[in-house]
């Protein structure tokens, strides 16, 4: 079989059209894109990306579908456009969400399309997909320590200036007065320490007249108790009963004379009585002076036929102080 020379010139073209090839395929391979893909590309703009890198994987579900292809400027307010890829496995709805996640918990960003099926067209190749950013590990400690941290530092404030006011009272006649103050405290702990080791020794010294006087205090209870035996048996309860019906009716008696009953009641009473017993005991006493004043106008007595002396009346007879 004859052999077919190749020219060098066909030599040079295989060999630049291989290296046009390798190059391709090595240009693909660093931005994570393969040469023969079918996958959607899709985009997506952010505030802030947090650091995320080409080559990082895009999950649903955790399941890896993708890569990211690009990250570049949006425009001159600062936003970042991203492009990422997602194989066409799986179908979701254009208002579905490319969110921003950490990947670890030390670090690192991911992309997650979270599918929305609410009816509205497939999402397809070239399409700007809503964006989202979940919150991370340490954005969460941020957000829940911020109000800690605020009333920390007020509290440290609000500290601060009390002990500056503290400072501003506690002048040094003040501070006199308080050393004064706790050392007069010391000696008077001291006092009572003194006082208490002597109460201990007085105890201590006293303790069989103590526990005698504790016993006889026993007698003296049991004592007690016998006499409340004896005065139960002795009747004092049908005494006490006794006395107490007698009051009732005492209380009784004296209630009817409040309310005019009987003799008794009706001298408390009965005004017209009192005023008929006043007009006789007057009209007696008058009775009273008249014969004491004349006498031989009741009583006529002749010793051996003289007549009797009138009587005359002393001129301090008090019978005339009554009549006046």
């Amino acid at each position: 079989m004859k052999r077919v020379k190749l020219s060098r010139e066909i030599k040079t073209g295989v060999i630049v059209v291989g290296g046009i090839l390798l190059f391709i395929m090595g240009f693909s391979y660093l931005k994570s894109t393969p040469l023969f893909d079918n996958s959607k590309t899709f985009y997506g703009i952010y505030e802030n990306v947090g650091g995320l890198q080409t080559g990082t994987s895009v999950s649903i579900n955790g399941l890896n579908v993708g890569s990211v292809n690009d990250i570049k400027f949006h425009d001159k307010s600062g936003k970042l456009l991203v492009t990422f890829s997602v194989n066409n496995e799986f179908e979701f709805s254009n208002s579905s969400m490319a969110e921003l996640y950490d990947t670890g918990i030390i670090g690192g960003k991911g992309i997650q399309i979270i599918p929305v099926f609410d009816g509205n067209p497939k999402a397809k190749s070239g399409d700007t997909l809503i964006t989202g950013v979940k919150p991370g590990l340490t954005d969460l400690v941020q957000k829940n320590l911020a109000p800690l941290q605020q009333k920390i530092e007020g509290a440290v404030t609000h500290a601060d200036s009390l002990l500056v006011s503290f400072n501003q009272i506690l002048d040094t006649k003040t501070k006199t007065d308080l050393r004064e103050t706790v050392t007069g405290l010391n000696a008077l702990v001291k006092s009572f320490q003194s006082t208490s080791n002597a109460m201990n020794t007085l105890i201590a010294d006293n303790r069989v007249q103590l526990n005698g006087s504790v016993k006889n205090i026993g007698l003296i209870t049991d004592n007690f108790a016998k006499l409340s035996d004896s005065l139960s048996n002795a009747g004092l309860t049908t005494t006490i009963k006794t006395l107490e019906t007698t009051l009732a009716n005492f209380n009784q008696i004296l209630s009817k004379m409040e309310q005019g009953e009987g003799t008794m009641g009706k001298l408390m009473t009965d005004d017209e009585l009192y005023r008929n017993l006043t007009s006789s005991s007057n009209e007696l006493d008058l009775l009273l002076q008249d014969f004491r004043l004349n006498p031989k106008r009741y009583v006529n007595v002749s010793v051996f036929g003289k007549k009797q002396i009138e009587y005359e009346l002393p001129e301090n007879d008090p019978a005339l102080n009554i009549e006046e």
